[in-house]
């Protein structure tokens, strides 16, 4: 393909080189000439054999001419169409390693014409691809991580069963319920994610009345903040009433930010909950417990990352509901942070006004 394009550029440059040349020579023939036989003619000048003469010298002249215009722009051609054809061969090359799975090679961008610019965008979709076959790796890795060890238990109380060395009870068979439910919990996590992932696409945007959003959601977890002796507030700012969002998405985002402080405040503890106005609309949860990690602050929304694994294994958490609330908030063109110092955490998001 690029030789072909190579030399459809060529002949293209060959063509307008030819076309100038005989335009040229018809203008020498029919223009030039006939004016020098009117110059002749005025001054009393014999034009019999000086008239073929001019004509040969300058056609030889021009043939001479058009030559060396033909080599030299032939040359330039050469050149310049395989600086413009560099960069298509390279995505070519590179195009068949991406789709042998192979995403470190990327264009090299030279210039800042067109050309350059779809070199720029090239490797953006190299990027983005690359990015997307690592997200797709780690969350194979993490899946097969998290499944592994409930897995693992059910299939040694089985066999322990099995084999007579565990006598059937209702503790036994507790346990196996317990794993279980941890692994439905994981694939209702993992399904969730999914459909957050997919939120900007299916975006339902009307007025949520805050207040009656925050009461309705803290309702939900009034019984498990009270088991627990958790003081809970919340607070809405006096200019707030209603925002433009879609309801059942920033209802699960706060849902699972309300889960997260339950799991992890101190009993006894205090888990606030407020809503104001900066720059937009911004959601805190913040809670008493344990602070989170200078180094943990940027990652703690990661798809099953956690901070303290075997204190998550015992809440029943796989590290995926803030991962989901940050899906939600940036289909929502909109921002996630958290912040942690003093025994407090604050957990927020952020809704575009």
């Amino acid at each position: 393909m690029r030789h072909h394009l190579l030399w459809k550029l060529f002949a293209i440059n060959l063509l307008v080189i030819g076309v100038t040349i005989v335009v040229i020579w018809l203008s020498i023939d029919y223009l030039a000439a006939d004016y020098m036989s009117v110059l002749m003619e005025k001054y009393n000048v014999p034009h019999n054999m000086t008239h073929q003469m001019f004509l040969d010298a300058v056609h030889r002249y021009l043939l001479w001419a058009s030559l060396l215009a033909l080599v030299c722009s032939l040359g330039c051609s050469f050149f310049l169409t395989r600086q413009v054809l560099r960069p298509l061969s390279q995505m070519t090359a590179i195009t068949a390693q991406l789709a042998a799975g192979q995403y470190t090679e990327r264009v090299k961008i030279t210039t800042q014409d067109e050309v350059g610019q779809l070199g720029e965008a090239f490797n953006h979709m190299a990027d983005s691809l690359e990015r997307i076959e690592q997200l797709r790796r780690r969350l194979v890795s993490d899946v097969a991580h998290e499944l592994r060890t409930p897995l693992t238990n059910v299939r040694g109380y089985l066999e322990a069963l099995r084999d007579g060395v565990v006598e059937p009870s209702t503790e036994t068979f507790e346990v196996l319920h317990e794993e279980t439910l941890r692994l439905v919990k994981l694939v209702e996590a993992l399904l969730q994610l999914t459909k957050a992932e997919a939120a900007q696409m299916t975006l339902d945007l009307r007025e949520v009345a805050v207040r009656d959003l925050i009461d309705q959601t803290l309702a939900l977890f009034q019984a498990s903040f009270e088991a627990k002796g958790i003081k809970v507030t919340s607070y809405v700012a006096a200019d707030i009433e209603t925002i433009w969002a879609d309801v059942d998405k920033v209802s699960q985002a706060l849902h699972n930010l309300l889960q997260n402080a339950l799991q992890y405040a101190s009993p006894g503890g205090v888990v606030n909950l407020s809503v104001r106005r900066q720059a937009g609309w911004l959601w805190t949860v913040s809670n008493s417990g344990e602070i989170i990690p200078e180094g943990d602050l940027n990652l703690i929304f990661e798809r099953f990352y956690r901070g303290e694994k075997s204190r998550s294994r015992e809440h029943g958490g796989a590290g995926i509901g803030l991962a989901i609330v940050k899906e939600l908030v940036q289909a929502h063109r909109g921002q996630v942070g958290a912040a942690s110092a003093d025994g407090i955490t604050h957990v927020w998001f952020r809704l575009p006004a």
